[in-house]
């Protein structure tokens, strides 16, 4: 089945999870704000919660309720809505209401400005920004297409049909506070 953007907003308002295209891959993506779509989707990637999720918006302001911006010069905002070569994630300091089922073990949540435009019409429709892991089982590859998410995760699994990105590999991610690379 061919899901519709209002179809995929309707399943995230439910508190389901949802794949859609990202710069690279297909992410796995819920409502954030939601501890049991959160579970669902660990369970459903066989993710540990202590690893803590990506969060994706294709602006700052869906994402700014989930950092400590107090902790944040204005080079470090500068830093963040940069435009680079290639996706980047950032760890950021979380909000005292940021909830662990999010960060798991770390005091900071790692967050990225997509603008990949299945990413902007989903938050959009949803006014949230989206969970982001990749759309893959534990151990297996990282899906790329709609068809390897349904290969995956079973044919009714509701996917938006739509290619990725032009970026070769997942984001880079730093620490937003020492520019330190976490991930190449």
């Amino acid at each position: 089945m061919n899901y519709t953007i209002p179809q995929l907003a309707n399943y995230i308002k439910q508190q389901q999870v949802i794949a859609y295209p990202t710069e690279a891959v297909f992410g796995l993506g819920c409502d954030p704000r939601s501890e049991s779509a959160v579970l669902k989707l660990l369970a459903l990637k066989q993710r540990p919660l202590e690893k803590g999720l990506i969060l994706v918006a294709p602006h700052l302001d869906l994402l700014l309720p989930f950092i400590d911006q107090s902790r944040l010069s204005h080079e470090h905002w500068q830093r963040l809505q940069a435009e680079y070569d290639r996706p980047m994630t950032w760890l950021v300091p979380k909000s005292a209401l940021t909830p662990t089922f999010l960060t798991g073990e770390f005091d900071s949540i790692a967050i990225r400005l997509c603008r990949h435009p299945a990413v902007t019409e989903l938050c959009e429709a949803t006014q949230t920004a989206l969970t982001s892991t990749s759309a893959n089982l534990s151990g297996m590859p990282p899906c790329r297409t709609a068809q390897e998410v349904r290969a995956q995760f079973g044919v009714d699994f509701p996917v938006l049909q739509s290619a990725v990105g032009g970026a070769e590999k997942p984001s880079e991610i730093r620490d937003i506070l020492t520019n330190q690379q976490i991930r190449a």
